[in-house]
């Protein structure tokens, strides 16, 4: 007779002991850990050499060089001493990125300002990134934080010369079909700036005499900037914190008052950040020595005088 089965216990299934799955590598680890061991045998150091000169464990470099220890920023900066690299290209900043570029950063390090300003406009001239002086002449950009004047002086100012006026930040908006804020919050900050630069190079193609008024922010991207600066003759319109809060108020924003005094420091934050940037302007001009049609009388003066145009 067969078996009968349905009364014997039934013993407990015990599933297989599962395969540890394999640990998922953050590529930039694993990249960061491709130039440790690269710039390692750029040196022709050994692991322990490297770990001994940096004071670390040579498993904790182990594990740095295969893209599994995630290193503090102290660690990752004594061992790019140990290494006699700087901490960006250990991190793999791209002017790091080849001989060439090294060389250049190595010609152009601890030089002057003036030094580097020649050199930029050299290699823009030398790939012919750079407009022509005549056509960069007619197309005037206002630079400047928000409330320095762009708007109302821009209108005026291209109304004197018999130029258009456009306002970049409203070509961005129709670029991308709504409002800046709603760029920002939907698409994000490199959608905008992809938005900025679109309208700023149309504006370029389009118009051969025009003033520009320019969102605050744009010098933070150095392309657009970049751009800006060779196609158009540049003007930082400055004004004092105050001042810029108070145009900013007057204009019909009420946020600013909800904290001023937070408000006014985040202000004074963001044009101590810029002033580098907007100070490579062809002309600084401040808005808040003397009244409107004072400003608008010496800001057109200056820029006739400057385009040979009579006053």
């Amino acid at each position: 007779m067969g078996t009968d089965l349905t009364n014997e216990p039934l013993m407990p299934v015990v599933a297989a002991p599962a395969e540890p799955a394999e640990e998922v590598r953050s590529p930039f680890l694993v990249a960061l850990g491709e130039r440790v061991r690269l710039l390692r045998a750029r040196q022709g150091m050994t692991r322990k050499a490297v770990a001994q000169a940096a004071e670390v464990s040579e498993r904790h470099l182990a594990n740095l060089e295969y893209g599994t220890g995630n290193a503090s920023i102290l660690v990752l900066l004594q061992v790019a001493q140990a290494l006699h690299c700087s901490l960006a290209e250990m991190l793999g900043d791209i002017s790091t990125s080849s001989p060439e570029w090294l060389l250049i950063r190595e010609l152009l390090e601890h030089r002057s300002e003036a030094d580097l300003h020649r050199a930029r406009i050299t290699l823009s001239e030398m790939f012919g990134a750079a407009g022509s002086d005549h056509a960069r002449m007619s197309r005037i950009a206002l630079i400047g934080l928000r409330g320095a004047g762009k708007s109302t002086l821009g209108q005026r100012l291209a109304d004197d010369l018999g130029w258009p006026f456009i306002e970049l930040s409203r070509e961005i908006e129709k670029f991308a079909g709504c409002g800046i804020s709603e760029i920002h919050n939907l698409y994000g900050a490199h959608a905008y700036r992809r938005y900025e630069r679109r309208a700023l190079e149309e504006a370029i193609q389009i118009y051969p005499e025009v003033v520009i008024a320019t969102p605050g922010g744009l010098v933070s991207d150095s392309a657009n900037f970049n751009l800006m600066l060779a196609h158009c003759y540049t003007i930082w319109l400055q004004a004092d914190p105050a001042d810029h809060m108070a145009r900013v108020t007057a204009q019909g924003d009420l946020r600013p008052m909800a904290a001023s005094r937070e408000a006014m420091e985040d202000l004074k934050r963001i044009l101590e950040g810029r002033s580098a940037f907007y100070s490579k302007a062809d002309l600084s001009f401040d808005t808040s020595k003397h009244p409107l049609d004072e400003s608008f009388t010496a800001l057109r003066d200056r820029v006739r005088g400057d385009l040979a145009l009579p006053l």
